[in-house]
């Protein structure tokens, strides 16, 4: 006779994962990075791929490994006055460990907090030359009541 024990229900929690990794799009809420990354891991999934943040705050602790396709559009990187702060050049050229993989992924006015990025010597370069640090930009005052 076989097993007719049927599987336990999912979790709350365990549902609340899927639905964040089955999310392609994010709008104006704040991304805590490492629960979305161990999201991802949980489900089989080595990296972010081909979501879209727009008018999200990233929140770490986390370093990103950008990858192919992926863009920044008007974001803040970080409070820093030197964006090379945040910045991090990878010693092996084949693979990187401990850090959040996204590919193709597109953000859009986003601002990182506590993140860094690694990634090629052309991403870095071009990161340095064309994003700018959160402390270089005039945020909006909160409203007074």
């Amino acid at each position: 006779m076989t097993d007719q024990t049927p599987s336990p229900e999912m979790s709350p929690e365990e549902a609340a994962g899927r639905a964040l990794v089955a999310r392609t799009s994010f709008e104006k809420t704040a991304v805590w990075l490492p629960s979305l990354a161990v999201q991802h891991w949980n489900a089989g999934e080595k990296f972010i791929v081909g979501k879209t943040f727009t008018d999200c705050v990233i929140e770490g602790p986390a370093v990103i490994a950008v990858m192919d396709g992926t863009v920044f559009e008007n974001c803040a990187m970080g409070v820093t006055e030197d964006i090379r702060n945040l910045l991090y050049r990878p010693v092996s050229q084949t693979k990187l460990a401990g850090v959040v993989g996204v590919s193709g992924c597109r953000f859009v006015r986003c601002r990182f907090l506590h993140v860094g990025f690694t990634g090629g010597d052309a991403l870095l370069e071009g990161l340095m030359a064309g994003v700018s640090p959160l402390s270089s930009l005039a945020l909006p005052s909160e409203p007074s009541a």
